[in-house]
C-alpha cells in the first residue's frame, strides 16, 4: 500500500494559478463563524448511539494523519481507526492500539482493521517519485516512476477495490473516497507521471464504488496545499469544470473537514463533486456543510 509520505518528492501541481472569480456554474456554499458549522455538525451527530467508527485508510499520509487527527479530537462523535503501511508511518500518528497496519493489495492483511467500523475514509494513493540524476539548473523536466507494487493500477484501482469489497462484506454504512480532479482528460499531465495513467485507476475505483450500492461521498481534490484550513469559502463543482477556472487549489485540512463532515449529512450521500476553494481573504470561510452538500447533485 502506498501513500504520501511526506519523505516522497512533491510534484508541481498542474491546478496552481492566480485567483480568479469562477464561472457561474462552479457552486459556492458561505456561512457565519466556524464554531457555528461545527455545533451544526455536532447536532447533525447527536442522533443517539454511540460514536461512529472510522477507519481512516492512507492514515500516515500528509491528508491522513490531518483526517486521524480531527477523528481522534472529536472522541465524542467518533471513534478514529488507521489503517498505514509501515511501522515508520504508524509512528507518526502516534503509535495506538487503533493504528493498523496492513497492505490494500491483500485483502487478509486489511481484514481486522476494517473489522466493526461503520464507515471507512479512503486515503491511499500511489506515489510518484523522481528518477535520480535530474538536475534543474540545466532545464528540461524531471522523470518520475513508480516503486515495484506501488502503482496506479495496483494501489488506485485494485487496493481502492480491495477496501470497498471489505467494508461491504461487513456492511459499513458510509465510504468516502478522496480522489483527484482531472480525471476526464485522459491527456492530463498527472497521467504522465511514471505513465502510471493514476487518474484513469482512480476513476475506475470512483466507478466502482457508486456502483456498489453502499451510500458513498466521492470528493475529487484540486491542488493540495500544506496550509491551514477552515479560513476559505470551498467550492464544489463537478465534470473538471473548476479546472476552467484559475481557482483550482484546496488545502489538505480543508479536504480532511469535509471527509469528516460527509460523515455527519445525508445530503453528502450518493454524490460525487470536484473540491477546491477561494483565496483566503476572497470570500466567507466556508462553515455550513449541509449547504454545501445540499447543493451538489451529481452522483458520478
Amino acid at each position: 500500500m502506498a501513500t504520501a509520505a511526506p519523505a516522497c518528492v512533491r510534484v508541481a501541481s498542474p491546478f496552481m494559478g492566480a485567483p480568479l472569480r469562477p464561472p457561474c456554474h462552479v457552486i459556492s456554499a458561505i456561512l457565519g463563524p466556524r464554531r457555528a458549522g461545527l455545533a451544526v455538525s455536532a447536532a447533525a451527530a447527536a442522533g443517539g448511539g454511540s460514536p461512529s467508527t472510522v477507519l481512516v485508510t492512507g492514515a500516515g499520509g500528509r491528508t491522513g494523519q490531518i483526517v486521524y487527527k480531527k477523528l481522534k479530537e472529536r472522541a465524542g462523535q467518533f471513534v478514529g481507526r488507521g489503517l498505514v503501511r509501515t511501522e515508520e508511518s504508524k509512528g507518526k500518528i502516534g503509535g495506538g492500539d487503533d493504528v493498523f497496519i496492513g497492505d490494500i493489495s491483500d485483502p487478509e492483511s486489511i481484514a481486522s482493521a476494517i473489522e466493526g467500523i461503520d464507515a471507512l475514509i479512503i486515503l491511499t494513493s500511489a506515489v510518484p517519485k523522481m528518477k535520480p540524476g535530474f538536475d534543474p539548473s540545466k532545464g528540461g523536466r524531471p522523470e518520475f516512476y513508480f516503486e515495484e507494487g506501488s502503482y496506479p493500477e495496483q494501489v488506485d484501482w485494485i487496493g481502492q477495490r480491495n477496501q470497498i469489497d471489505a467494508a461491504k462484506s461487513i456492511g459499513v454504512k458510509h465510504i468516502v473516497l478522496v480522489g483527484s480532479m482531472g480525471g476526464t482528460d485522459i491527456n492530463h499531465p498527472l497521467n504522465k507521471l511514471g505513465n502510471g495513467n493514476i487518474l484513469v485507476w482512480k476513476r475506475k475505483a470512483e466507478q466502482y464504488l457508486a456502483d456498489s450500492g453502499l451510500p458513498y461521498t466521492i470528493i475529487r481534490a484540486g491542488g493540495l496545499q500544506d496550509k491551514d484550513g477552515g479560513l476559505r469559502e470551498l467550492i464544489v463543482g463537478k465534470d473538471d469544470e473548476i479546472l476552467k477556472t484559475e481557482t483550482k487549489t484546496i488545502t489538505r485540512a480543508d479536504v480532511a473537514e469535509v471527509c469528516i463532515q460527509a460523515l455527519l449529512f445525508e445530503e453528502a450521500k450518493f454524490k460525487a463533486f470536484d473540491l477546491a476553494s477561494k483565496p483566503e481573504g476572497e470570500g466567507t470561510p466556508t462553515t455550513d456543510f449541509r449547504a454545501l452538500f445540499a447543493q451538489v447533485n451529481s452522483r458520478f
